[in-house]
């Protein structure tokens, strides 16, 4: 598995070995001790998959005070994913990471706790994995408007199709800073 550090310290992405052959492919999707190893050390709890059709943008979500790390993966089609760090006193706070995650770079981005994770689909349609460290939480749920001016996430396409609580989002700025985590200095 190739390990891909970023510019924001716990933001990670992966790189699972794939065996081909004229059947198909095999690659392992998780394993504890060599996840690990790349720095993920935390324990799942949650499974979800959605499918979204093209131009559908999913975030910013985020739990607090409850958080969820999050190992996100698509099976098929092809997204723009993005973690941004919203946490108080953080060196990188509103500062994003962007990644294509398709079924063919197989690639997975890990998000850590404190951070708002969105995506929009590129492709016909997407299937998309997350695995949680946290229980999903409606009372801890936030979330951030995607076209923040302040976090400036250059998304792929337009006339996205959001959900109406998406729509509802405000700017980083106008949350309340009791809603939101603070950062530790590991």
């Amino acid at each position: 598995m190739r390990v891909i550090k970023t510019q924001i310290p716990g933001v990670i992405i992966l790189e699972p070995k794939v065996f081909k052959d004229k059947r198909g492919f095999f690659m392992e999707t998780f394993q504890k001790k060599r996840y690990q190893e790349a720095g993920i050390k935390v324990d799942f709890v949650q499974d979800n998959l959605s499918l979204s059709r093209q131009n559908t943008l999913r975030g910013l979500h985020f739990q607090w005070p409850n958080p969820q790390a999050k190992l996100v993966q698509v099976f098929q089609g092809r997204v723009f994913d993005v973690a941004v760090d919203i946490r108080l006193g953080s060196p990188s706070r509103g500062k994003w990471i962007g990644v294509e995650l398709s079924e063919h770079n197989h690639r997975q981005f890990f998000i850590p706790e404190g951070f708002a994770h969105g995506f929009v689909v590129l492709s016909e349609t997407a299937l998309f994995a997350y695995r949680c460290s946290n229980y999903y939480s409606p009372a801890d749920e936030g979330g951030i408007i995607f076209s923040d001016p302040a976090i400036s996430i250059k998304w792929p396409g337009k006339d996205f199709l959001l959900s109406p609580k998406d729509q509802l989002y405000s700017r980083l700025d106008a949350i309340n800073p009791g809603s939101l985590p603070r950062y530790k200095d590991d």
